[in-house]
């Protein structure tokens, strides 16, 4: 039977493209943010934050201190990497999500697996601005959404996973093939993974999960079974593969909460998915959504151990603005 030997975790933040030189170029962007997200659910203005907090992050949010934390997220990507080559799976399963690249608001499940043969990403819209931000050419290469882009999917065993949720009652919405690539294709939840961690050709199959546009956003405790469905779905396929399952986005952001992403690293390294449960659906809006991804992971990976896990907290304006940024494998 097919089992699950490896798990991932990994943020795909636009930061991980860019030199730490050049992060200052994504905190002036904050500056004229009107609705950030904060974890008790409420949405603020910059201005507003920053009236909140007082600054209370100037000191680290500095080139110096960038550059740091730039170096010690890419050795925890090269980390990955070697890991995922040591593991040497058969396929991986990526679960991300879809932020109006392949699906729309005209059309957006709350969870769906894709079946093709090709995995196609489609090129970023920012690239269509007639002005894009000086950022935009490196951050959309290293997300694969820079043009469209062909990589291979497992067509036979994602079949077998679809008929293994449905018969864990999970109602698995999906999807065959990207017919118009330059309309829509797969986001940088996917692209960023393929192109930064995998140093081989290996087949990939995409679980989309839609973490920012409500009304029919999971619960944690629903992605928690669901990630458990799927690792069922896994082991009652008939095909000998070794299969690595890894989390694509998150932490918390756009404003980082360090408490949060503690709390969800805390359950991972445990191995106690069950933890995740109970984080109220306020704390998950916007790109802080992107737990979910985690989450969804987690209940797939339980039986497995962390091997090692590293987080990396990037406040990038005085007012605590940024992404924190999680690292971690499980075997």
């Amino acid at each position: 039977m097919a089992k699950i030997v490896l798990g991932v975790g990994t943020a795909h933040t636009p930061l991980l493209s860019l030199d730490g030189e050049e992060w200052q170029s994504r905190a002036n962007d904050d500056y004229r943010a009107k609705a950030l997200n904060m974890s008790d659910g409420r949405w603020l203005s910059y201005d507003e934050l920053e009236a909140e907090v007082a600054g209370r992050y100037a000191d680290i949010a500095t080139p110096a201190i960038f550059k740091e934390k730039s170096d010690r997220s890419q050795q925890a990507l090269d980390r990955i990497a070697d890991d995922i080559e040591a593991a040497a799976p058969d396929v991986i399963l990526i679960v991300g999500d879809d932020q109006e690249e392949l699906y729309s608001k005209g059309n957006m499940p709350a969870v769906a697996l894709y079946y093709g043969d090709e995995i196609v990403t489609h090129e970023h819209d920012i690239l269509s601005m007639e002005s894009p931000p000086e950022w935009a050419a490196k951050v959309t290469q290293g997300w694969a959404v820079d043009a469209i882009h062909r990589f291979p999917g497992h067509r036979e065993f994602a079949l077998d996973l679809i008929r293994g949720l449905l018969d864990e009652q999970v109602d698995i919405s999906v999807c065959g093939e990207v017919p118009r690539p330059e309309e829509a294709g797969f986001g940088h939840a996917y692209g960023f993974v393929i192109k930064r961690l995998m140093r081989t050709s290996i087949p990939v199959i995409p679980i989309l999960l839609n973490t920012y546009y409500p009304p029919n956003v999971l619960t944690p405790a629903r992605c928690v079974a669901v990630g458990r469905a799927l690792r069922k779905a896994v082991e009652a396929s008939p095909r000998d593969l070794r299969v690595a399952v890894v989390a694509s986005g998150g932490l918390s952001h756009f404003v980082v909460d360090e408490d949060l992403d503690q709390k969800v690293l805390a359950a991972m390294r445990a191995s106690r998915p069950e933890d995740l449960s109970t984080i109220p659906r306020e704390a998950l809006n916007a790109g802080s959504s992107e737990i979910l991804n985690w989450i969804l992971t987690a209940g797939a990976i339980e039986h497995l151990s962390c091997k090692w896990a590293e987080y990396v907290p990037v406040q990038r304006t005085p007012a605590g603005t940024g992404v924190g940024m999680g690292f971690a494998v499980w075997e």
